[in-house]
Order: structure tokens, then C-alpha cells, then sequence
């Protein structure tokens, strides 16, 4: 294997990748990046076994091969770099690489016993524009649960129907639902459960990506593959039966109000201080005929705080008691100014949805007094 790379387009392909690659006792390949070049490219390939990533990377190929290669040390190595020519090459069984005045030698291991990626099949396909798809899936992950004890509940639900795709993260406690389009002729509903890791890992990718392009995906029975920019991400779906959500979401209200994002997220931060510990409760007060929102916490130890902030209140004199913390998370990822706040009563759900924007919803389970 012999090749030349630009430090710039090296990195690039190693920041996509090397992030799969972790410390694993019982199978130190998967510590490692495979990098192969066949085709006149160069390849790289990370895997976890439940997720795999490549990248093409542009350079001038003189020998095809394959190795592998620790993924730490590489990028760590490549970062450092000059962003000039880098000359690799595989010379007894170590990885040769020269860049102006650095000449590395890194020990490595063969290719043979490297995972084989799995190739999608027979998939349903559609693409999404890779900003809606971002924006999307921040607004809902951080709402799945990783370490629930239901693993269903351990990813973001899926749903594609109708020139849509609806992606739903719960962990019981609180619920994010966010709809965004898609491009693609889709005969029928396909429905996966994603695994939170690999949704955080895409974010990741697509993030970095500067351009407006499209993200290509492909959904199998039990495979889900992300294709964008040259790398390519493959993933495990997660079986069992999503809870029907839908239920818990309340179809009217009694109470509404339309406050401003950032004055809310100040009074509750305030709030939250005096919040009783462990169980980080704010009193969420509607008063009837007021245009405020009262947002206060009792602790005995520490006092209390109240503060109002200025709203547009239609309804009833309502109040609900939440977790600060989960109402924070909600409020952090809207990317509008005002929010509007739906309320039953204290011991139903409540809704949160940024004014103006229609596909997407927060929910909050309610602490009972």
C-alpha cells in the first residue's frame, strides 16, 4: 500500500471515523482505523459492531493494500501534521508516513481480521436536507433515555410516511417530537427505533459539513445506513414495539401562555437554585386574568424565589410543577424567540411549541404534589 494525501483531506476523513473506534480488551482491531486503498481512492473504516463508518478520501493512490492502525494514535498524529502532502506507505508491517521534516514509523495490524461493514440491501431510500435533519435530531435526543432499563425507549423512534419523517425521543419523564421533510417516493410507513449513539455519531458528521447537501437514507427490517459527503454510516436498529406515544400527548388545553425564551430560561435558572434537591421542582403559576407567568421554588433549607415574566396568558388560573432540568433541556434547543405553553391541569402533561414553527413539540410530564 502506498499512497499521497493532503494533511487537510486526511483529517477530514479521520475525524468522521475515528470516533467509532474505542478501547476494546477482547478485540484490540476494534481499536484501530483500516485503511485501505483500492479503485484509486483511499478508504477508511471504523466499527463498534453495532456501527460502522467509512470515508473516501481524495489523494493519489501508486500501490493498492490494506492495515490497520490505532485510531487515536493516527488522528493525534495527522492533526499535528502540516497542512501539506503526506506521503504513506507500508513497509514490514508498519505504517510509513512523511510529511517535511516529520518521519513516523506506527506499528499496526492486519487487515484480515477486520469486520466485515455490512452492505444494505433491498431498502427503502429517501434523502434529508442535512440541516433539517441536524436541527431535528438535536431537538429530540436529548430526550432519549441511553441507560433505561426499556430498551426501546434507549433510541429515537422513526417514522417516514407521506413525504415526511417523524423522529420521537421519550425516556417517560418528558417527550420531543419533530417533523421534517423528505425527498423520495415512499410506498409505506416504515417505522425503526435508532440506537442514541448512532444518532449522536451522525450529528457529529453532519455538523462539520459546510455545503447544502442532501443526506441519503436507507432503511432494511433491521439496518439503517446515513450516506453524506463521502462517508457512509451503517447502524444496527433496535427491535421491540415503541410505546403508541401519541396517548400521553394532551389534544387540548385549558390554559395558554406565550412568553419570551430567554426570560423564561433566566427566571427558571433562578428558580432552580432554591429547587429541592433531588427532586428539581419549579412551580410553573398562570394566574387567572394576568398577562404572567409566575415561576417559583421553596426549598426549606436554602428559601425560595419567585419572579414573573411578562406573557400572554388565555385561559383559566392554572399552575403545574415540573423538573427544572427537563424544562431547561427543551427550552435550550428552540431556535425562536417567544415559546407557547400549553397547561390541563398539574396533573396532566404540558406541551411546549416555539411560536411559529409547527413541527415540533416538547412535552413534560408533571411532578404530582
Amino acid at each position: 500500500m502506498k499512497f499521497s494525501v493532503l494533511q487537510e483531506n486526511l483529517k477530514r476523513g479521520l475525524t468522521a471515523v475515528s470516533h467509532i473506534a474505542g478501547k476494546n480488551p477482547n478485540l484490540p482491531i476494534l481499536n484501530n482505523i483500516k485503511i485501505e486503498t483500492k479503485d484509486g481512492n483511499i478508504h477508511l473504516t471504523s466499527t463498534n459492531l453495532e456501527i460502522g463508518v467509512s470515508s473516501v478520501v481524495r489523494g493519489k493512490v501508486e500501490q493498492d493494500g490494506s492495515f490497520t492502525i490505532d485510531a487515536k494514535i493516527i488522528s493525534d498524529l495527522i492533526n499535528l501534521l502540516p497542512n501539506k502532502k503526506i506521503d504513506i506507505e507500508l513497509l514490514d508491517k508498519k505504517l510509513n508516513i512523511n510529511c517535511e521534516s516529520f518521519n513516523t514509523k506506527v506499528n499496526g495490524l492486519s487487515s484480515d481480521d477486520f469486520p466485515l461493514i455490512p452492505t444494505i440491501e433491498n431498502a427503502i431510500k429517501f434523502s434529508v436536507d442535512v440541516n433539517d435533519l441536524t436541527l431535528g435530531l438535536s431537538q429530540v435526543i436529548f430526550s432519549v433515555a441511553p441507560q433505561d432499563g426499556r430498551v426501546e425507549l434507549s433510541g429515537v423512534y422513526c417514522v417516514v410516511r407521506d413525504g415526511i419523517m417523524t423522529l420521537v425521543g421519550t425516556d417517560s419523564y418528558r417527550l420531543a417530537e419533530k417533523i421534517i421533510s423528505i425527498s423520495g417516493q415512499i410506498d409505506s410507513e416504515i417505522s425503526v427505533i435508532v440506537p442514541i449513539r448512532t444518532m449522536q455519531e451522525i450529528v457529529r458528521i453532519i455538523s462539520g459539513i459546510k455545503t447544502l447537501v442532501k443526506v441519503d437514507i436507507s432503511i432494511t427490517e433491521n439496518q439503517i445506513l446515513f450516506c453524506v459527503d463521502g462517508v457512509e454510516l451503517v447502524s444496527r436498529i433496535i427491535e421491540g414495539q415503541y410505546p403508541d406515544y401519541k396517548q400521553i400527548i394532551p389534544t387540548s388545553y385549558k390554559t395558554k401562555a406565550r412568553v419570551s425564551v430567554s426570560e423564561c430560561v433566566r427566571s427558571i435558572k433562578a428558580a432552580s437554585i432554591f429547587s429541592k434537591s433531588g427532586v428539581n421542582d419549579v412551580s410553573l403559576d398562570l394566574p387567572d386574568g394576568k398577562n404572567i407567568l409566575m415561576i417559583s421554588a421553596t426549598s426549606g433549607q436554602v428559601g425560595e424565589n419567585i419572579s414573573q415574566v411578562e406573557s400572554m396568558v388565555e385561559g383559566i388560573d392554572n399552575s403545574v410543577v415540573v423538573n427544572h432540568r427537563y424544562l431547561l433541556d427543551g427550552l435550550n434547543v428552540l431556535k425562536t424567540e417567544m415559546v407557547d405553553f400549553f397547561v390541563v391541569d398539574g396533573n396532566t402533561p404540558c406541551i411546549f411549541k416555539p411560536v411559529g414553527i409547527d413541527n415540533y413539540q416538547y412535552i413534560i410530564m408533571p411532578i404530582r404534589q
